[in-house]
């Protein structure tokens, strides 16, 4: 008669025999036995049990197991669980089965550990523990982890874009024979060689992106960048999963050195188990924090965070929980998150050109000057076109919250139309300019030249305005989020400072020798540029709209603040010809009646 010990040597073997036949092969296997998982007495792990020698039975049994799994020994779990939900998920997730559901009868938390089918009564946990400690125990609600127990087929994958074809999956990532993605498609519980379990070495995210095949994120600096990771916590920089490495584990000693950004791959940003940030995965509940935990200034070029307190921002701190990845891309409510403007999957380092588009927006929708959506911003002004165009949300003017919007006689806040190349003038941001003949342009700049919405508006700290602070608009001392001063209201006066937006392009010499604007009154007296912005201390955007007028020449669009109608009633410029007009107006107090100024 066999003793106690041989029965269970002899049970341990058909078990593992049962396993090899039952379970996914995994080739070149390191034993369980070195791994937590087992919970034996002489298990390596800090969770395991006071006296049972047995290693196979928390899991497995040749008699009395159940048919939720080869051999199942484990008591299943009864819980209903939250299920992961995003608003571009195109798979239909349900409650945990098949392997899943096994996995969970330990890792939810809700059956205690050596609770089995085989005994009447409870294995003894080794102190006080009964459940899975920590971060391996995900509980029931499994919205912050990665789907599990989803139909993944060729309809899935062709929907959703960015998804492998499952019939690619022919290595260690596998479906279940249901062809459903289950815990076991990433994590094989007998083999802990590559740590956490993993069914292979995740090193720059080889283990996503297996599945997850987004082109652009191949050649994305998130993805590629040598940049060292030493100044964020171990979460950010070791891979997240169920289970920590065993100390025994070959990856142990190499997750405890700092990692690059190329080889912590998608867990730069995402978290696969407890992700703080539930709807993309994401390490922080809050998107921005995300991204500002590498762009501070340590790991990842300038700061990021402070642009945001300054005067003038995209109010990305106080909206972008309003941010949704499946909302209306030009009507959702008012709001702007970093994903708005910036790909994290298509972003390349400021090295590499891309056809004058900045490398910081690649691959992210926009709005073309014909007012349709593109997937890919080829202009930069496609993307302001998003929030500054179309879109029935964005902001009228209004004097009284902000000092640098203007009262325009003729108000147009959609900047799709007002930089329409069928306007009479424009900013040439969308086509080149109208007018062949600007004396006062500085080098390099001609009549031929465009120039973007980030010439005007950027940070004022930033290299653009000689100083070495992040480039972009996301903050700036002068308003609206301006690169440079632009004084807006009247009776200040006239210096380099205070219209330095201006003289960045437009020469302050030309300016105020009148070479633009000749004007002389009946006296013969000079009325020019010099005397309106210089002796009445008139601001530019008293006369000019920096942006375009669909009605008149030289982006005239009088500030209604100053500008009132004249005697007859009338508010008008009328050009005459190359650098010849006349006005019909009252301003600060002056009737004109067709007021003229000539030109050479």
């Amino acid at each position: 008669m066999k003793t106690r010990t041989q029965h269970h040597t002899t049970a341990r073997n058909l078990l593992l025999v049962s396993a090899i036949f039952l379970l996914p092969l995994w080739t070149h296997a390191a034993s369980v036995l070195d791994s937590k998982h087992n919970l034996s007495m002489m298990g390596p792990g800090t969770v395991k049990a006071s006296s049972e020698t047995e290693v196979c039975i928390f899991c497995h049994a040749p008699h009395h197991s159940s048919t939720d799994g080869p051999l199942w020994n484990q008591q299943s779990s009864k819980a209903s669980y939250i299920t992961y939900t995003s608003p571009t998920m195109k798979a239909t997730v349900g409650q945990p089965n098949g392997a899943s559901k096994l996995c969970l009868s330990c890792h939810d938390g809700t059956v205690a550990l050596g609770m089995i089918n085989s005994q009447s009564t409870p294995i003894a946990m080794l102190g006080s523990v009964k459940t899975m400690q920590g971060a391996t125990n995900v509980g029931t609600d499994l919205s912050n982890s990665h789907p599990v127990s989803f139909t993944f087929n060729s309809a899935l994958s062709a929907t959703a874009g960015h998804l492998c074809d499952p019939s690619t999956l022919t290595g260690k990532v596998r479906l279940d024979s249901s062809g459903q993605m289950q815990c076991t498609a990433c994590h094989n519980p007998h083999d802990n060689q590559y740590g956490n379990f993993l069914v292979m070495a995740n090193t720059g995210s080889t283990l996503c992106t297996t599945c997850h095949n987004d082109s652009l994120l191949a050649a994305s600096t998130h993805l590629t960048s040598s940049t060292p990771i030493t100044n964020v916590s171990a979460t950010l920089a070791a891979p997240s999963a169920v289970s920590a490495p065993s100390a025994s584990s070959a990856s142990a000693s190499l997750q405890s050195k700092p990692k690059t950004m190329a080889a912590n791959g998608c867990n730069n940003c995402h978290s696969t188990h407890g992700a703080a940030g539930r709807k993309r995965l994401l390490l922080s509940g809050r998107e921005e924090k995300t991204c500002f935990a590498c762009h501070d200034g340590k790991t990842v070029n300038q700061p990021i965070a402070p642009e945001f307190n300054k005067i003038s921002v995209h109010p990305v701190l106080t909206t972008s929980q309003l941010h949704d990845a499946g909302e209306d891309l030009v009507n959702a409510p008012r709001h702007v998150a970093c994903a708005d403007c910036h790909n994290s999957h298509a972003v390349k380092s400021s090295k590499v050109q891309s056809a004058g588009l900045s490398v910081s927006l690649l691959g992210t929708k926009g709005v073309n000057r014909s007012g349709s959506v593109v997937d890919s911003v080829s202009n930069e002004y496609e993307l302001c076109f998003r929030c500054h165009g179309d879109s029935v949300t964005r902001n009228p003017v209004n004097v009284n919250s902000d000092p640098a919007s203007v009262n325009r006689v003729s108000s147009n806040t959609n900047m799709r139309q007002a930089f329409t190349p069928g306007n009479r003038s424009y900013h040439p941001v969308v086509a080149i300019g109208k007018s062949t003949d600007v004396p006062s342009l500085l080098s390099p700049y001609t009549t031929g030249s465009t120039i973007k919405c980030t010439s005007c508006h950027n940070n004022d700290q930033g290299p653009g305005a000689g100083g070495s602070g992040p480039k972009g608009p996301h903050g700036s001392s002068f308003s609206p989020i301006l690169e440079r001063r632009q004084v807006t209201t009247d009776y200040i006066g006239e210096s380099a400072a205070n219209y330095a937006l201006c003289y960045k392009c437009h020469s302050r010499d030309s300016i105020l020798s009148d070479q633009s604007f000749r004007a002389t009154n009946r006296l013969g007296q000079s009325r020019g540029h010099r005397f309106h912005i210089v002796d009445q201390k008139a601001a530019c955007s008293t006369c000019h709209d920096s942006h375009g007028v669909a009605y008149n020449k030289h982006l005239i669009n009088f500030n209604a603040n100053y500008v009132t109608q004249s005697s007859t009633g009338r508010i008008e410029y009328n050009s005459t010809g190359p650098l010849r007009g006349n006005c019909t107006l009252t301003c600060h107090k002056a009737n004109h009646l067709g007021a003229a100024y000539p030109g050479n």
